[in-house]
């Protein structure tokens, strides 16, 4: 009987523990520290996105997905940028660089992109190997979300938009 009370009890107290952390939602972490290098040259840190809501997306030329989404991230950062909204598109360690621009040239991205040489930055958020791999950043810089694979937009404006209205 003292083994199933025990049981029991171990239960009850993980699913407390469960409710406890998706109710609080202690889930958030901070972004890693990173230093994106943009096609310009010039370099961001991840301390240079505190106080604005971001969306880090890990990208590539190849993937059809990233491709296909662009259009929508696009939007969703002339929607949102005059409000504090930043979006850093990050080129993954195994797209030609050629390739980055020339793609970032012809769509007029409106935001900045970054070409993770090393794989370095792609190791720091969680060795991404995915793409699309899309992550919100809050304000005081925690990953509150985080999309493998296209976002579903109509979501993530929501989102955006709360943690906007965030102080």
């Amino acid at each position: 009987m003292g083994i199933k009370q025990w049981a029991a009890g171990a239960a009850v107290v993980a699913f407390a523990a469960v409710g406890a952390y998706v109710f609080l939602d202690t889930g958030r972490s901070a972004a890693p520290e990173s230093t994106f290098v943009l096609l310009d040259g010039s370099r961001q840190s991840t301390a240079d996105l505190h106080g604005k809501v971001t969306l880090v997306n890990f990208w590539a030329t190849s993937c059809t997905t990233c491709v296909a989404e662009m259009p929508e991230i696009i939007a969703t950062y002339k929607k949102y940028q005059p409000k504090g909204f930043e979006t850093l598109a990050v080129a993954m360690s195994y797209d030609p660089p050629s390739y980055v621009v020339n793609f970032a040239e012809t769509r007029k991205l409106p935001f900045k992109v970054a070409i993770d040489n090393t794989g370095a930055v792609a190791k720091a958020w969680g060795d991404v190997r995915l793409t699309p791999s899309t992550f919100i950043v809050n304000k005081r810089g925690e990953i509150v979300k985080t999309y493998v694979g296209a976002p579903n937009f109509p979501e993530l404006h929501q989102l955006i938009e709360k943690l906007l209205a965030e102080t």
